[in-house]
């Protein structure tokens, strides 16, 4: 994916969905939180490696589930890839678990 234009594409749909998270002025974490009415999605949930372990990653995660809450949103989906261990432990620590689903893709748009 092109985060860029991923970044633009958000701004025009729920763009306050879009979380940055900011120490000392500089840009350490990022989220962007989606509800169709159905199930909320999490993306691009990141945390500068500089400032992992610290609670950033835990603390925008919780803003995002609030949110949802919020709008009544009863579910979240969110997809890391299975080769990615350090992810899926942290998301096991909030209580995230494997919902042995298959994901498809088609892109609709080239990037």
């Amino acid at each position: 994916n092109d985060p860029a234009k991923d970044i633009a594409r958000k701004r025009l749909v729920d763009s306050e969905w879009f979380f940055v998270g900011k120490y000392e002025g500089v840009i350490i974490a990022t989220c962007m939180v989606g509800y169709d009415g159905h199930r909320g999605c999490v993306n691009y949930l990141a945390v500068d490696p500089d400032h992992q372990g610290k609670g950033y990653g835990r603390e925008i995660m919780e803003k995002a589930e609030e949110v949802l809450i919020e709008a009544g949103c009863p579910k979240i989906n969110l997809l890391v890839r299975a080769t990615n261990t350090d992810v899926v432990s942290f998301y096991a620590e909030l209580g995230y678990t494997d919902n042995e689903c298959l994901s498809l893709g088609k892109r609709l748009i080239p990037d």
